[in-house]
């Protein structure tokens, strides 16, 4: 059996008034640290999803042209800021939208991408032909006069490609760079 004592007079359990007030102002001070942290996140967010939206298109315009440039055959002119070459592409036609059967065998078309002001373009023809109508792929670079590298210096079997877009800030710029090497390209050594 258990047994509870009773409370003696002036055995009085509990908190003091100063303890009280000293809880509630170390409670207020942890709040407000709280709030100043949540309020500099919600600030920051628009900007750091600018980035996020710049790096994702970044790392798509990179992908989409070494996919294209790893389907080369070879390199026909190039410059800083364009390239051209010929590749097996899945359209019917060179220029063309209509997409190949599965079953049917690419077709050898003239691939050019070309970077001035702040976008560059993509022109597909028929082999040797450089001409044709230009498609923006993207825009938003800052570096229009320097996006394209090879190597070797005569034949090039490798592209390389450097992409640099402002901060939305102004106080820097993303880069993203990679290359790619011609998978069908006859190599004469």
């Amino acid at each position: 059996m258990i047994r509870r004592r009773l409370p003696k007079e002036g055995d009085e359990a509990g908190f003091t008034l100063i303890e009280m007030l000293v809880a509630m102002t170390m409670g207020v001070i942890v709040m407000g640290g709280v709030l100043i942290l949540l309020i500099g996140a919600m600030r920051s967010q628009p900007r750091i999803e600018k980035v996020s939206t710049n790096v994702s298109t970044a790392r798509w315009a990179l992908e989409r042209l070494t996919r294209e440039i790893r389907n080369g055959i070879r390199v026909d002119k190039t410059s800083a800021s364009s390239v051209s070459f010929e590749a097996y592409v899945r359209h019917a036609t060179c220029g063309g939208t209509a997409t190949l059967a599965s079953t049917a065998a690419p077709i050898r078309c003239e691939i050019t991408y070309t970077c001035s002001g702040t976008s560059c373009t993509r022109i597909e023809a028929a082999p040797t032909t450089y001409t044709g109508a230009a498609t923006t792929v993207f825009s938003g670079v800052s570096n229009p006069t320097s996006v394209f590298s090879w190597s070797p210096s005569t034949a090039p079997t490798y592209i390389g490609i450097t992409l640099k877009f402002p901060d939305p800030e102004g106080s820097g710029a993303l880069t993203v760079s990679d290359g790619a090497s011609l998978r069908n390209a006859t190599l004469n050594y």
